[in-house]
């Protein structure tokens, strides 16, 4: 498409003289308005990306993808339920919980929290808090002492394995002199850290048959968490679960439903921040167009005299239009570069920051997670690059035509 005259004239424009050094400084800014608008946009579609990625993994490995819950607010029959959700195609494990909410207490400190009351092996099929444990263990987690905790609580309240924690539930026993709230000690046998600052700080297990005593629900749990293979297409699971039960007493509600304002937030977000970045790479363009522009008024005498030489209106074209493209290609080339380095080391980076600033650049507490998430999609990367390479491209356009409609004739007669 390019002859080697071509070539050798676009590069030898792109290495400014003495006198020139303006519009090659322009140019400069151009390739690095580029890069740094291709990295951004990366970086930024990445760390999304993880985020949602790790916040769906987090969330549903420690709720389930879906739940089974009784119109009377409890179902008795669970282990039978339970058998039949596990024999559906799609289905990983259906795990029977009792669900209710406490004040926890430990010496001098209190907090509301959420009790879940399941089996020994429920919690262990629970991959995210079982695979967790960093300290005690499960095997202790039977019988009615027992609980465990996540490491934020233990280490708010001064907790350790050993220790005693108090469950205070407002709804006790009704007395003349009003309702009682139940109080109940449990000793810690586990502590977990799954990875969610919320969950670490108030969500405790109890074995089920203990959380039934406590919770005055005899053989009865609020709900089934049903785990499936995946977690993006499990319409389909919980609709063969409703067809499987045909219970009218046993409503269905997949994450979709209960989580999807959530997430649906989350890719909001994410679509805002592209066109909001994209409007960089949009900027940097710009700036090809003005050095380019530029490039061509300082040129206008050498225009005119290739074109007495013998060089057609095409050629000028392609000469210029290899200058703008040189530019776009290079800023993208680099760009990409650095924002694929600055992804797969993104928590180091983030690390490194933290102890030359001492500050805490990603709080848990408030980002709900307690580390920074990259996930890099090799198909957004790629039309990153093809957006940023098209703009660069279109902005050469017009400077090209400019520069190949320049007449000699008054090009000599006024240079």
């Amino acid at each position: 498409m390019f002859n080697a005259f071509e070539r050798a004239v676009a590069g030898r424009y792109l290495r400014a003289r003495k006198g020139e050094r303006f519009v090659s400084v322009i140019a400069i800014f151009s390739l690095v308005g580029i890069a740094l608008g291709v990295a951004t946009l990366i970086i930024v579609m990445a760390v999304m990306n993880g985020f949602r990625s790790d916040l769906m993994g987090r969330i549903l490995g420690l709720n389930g993808d879906l739940s089974l819950y009784g119109v009377t607010r409890s179902i008795t029959d669970y282990d039978d339920v339970a058998a039949r959700v596990r024999k559906v195609p799609g289905v990983v494990s259906a795990t029977p919980l009792l669900e209710g909410q406490v004040l926890l207490s430990a010496g001098n400190y209190s907090a509301g929290g959420v009790v879940h009351g399941m089996t020994r092996q429920g919690l262990t099929d629970l991959s995210a808090v079982s695979s967790s444990i960093i300290a005690g263990s499960l095997d202790q987690f039977d019988g009615d002492d027992a609980v465990a905790i996540g490491v934020t609580l233990a280490d708010r309240a001064g907790l350790n394995i050993g220790s005693q924690i108090t469950l205070v539930s407002p709804n006790g026993a009704a007395t003349a002199f009003g309702t009682m709230p139940r109080v109940r000690a449990y000793h810690v046998v586990a502590i977990f850290d799954a990875g969610v600052n919320d969950y670490n700080a108030g969500y405790v297990f109890l074995p089920l048959k203990a959380a039934q005593v406590y919770f005055q629900m005899p053989n009865a749990v609020s709900q089934i968490q049903v785990m499936t293979k995946d977690a993006e297409n499990v319409r389909p699971i919980t609709q063969a679960i409703v067809n499987t039960l045909r219970d009218p007493r046993i409503r269905v509600l997949d994450w979709t439903r209960s989580n999807n304002a959530f997430f649906g937030a989350v890719q909001v977000e994410q679509n805002v921040m592209f066109l909001i970045l994209t409007l960089i790479i949009l900027v940097a363009a710009f700036n090809v167009i003005s050095s380019l522009i530029m490039m061509v008024k300082d040129k206008t005498v050498d225009i005119a005299v290739l074109r007495t030489l013998g060089a057609t209106r095409g050629a000028i074209m392609r000469i210029f239009l290899m200058c703008g493209a040189s530019v776009g290609v290079t800023g993208t080339v680099l760009g990409t570069l650095i924002g694929v380095v600055f992804c797969e080391n993104i928590e180091r980076i983030r690390q490194l920051l933290q102890k030359l600033t001492g500050t805490n650049l990603f709080n848990p507490e408030v980002y709900y997670l307690e580390h920074l998430p990259a996930k890099l999609v090799w198909g957004q990367v790629i039309e990153v690059i093809v957006m940023a390479l098209g703009l660069s491209l279109l902005a050469t356009l017009y400077p090209s035509w400019r520069a190949a409609k320049t007449d000699p004739v008054e090009a000599l007669r006024h240079g």
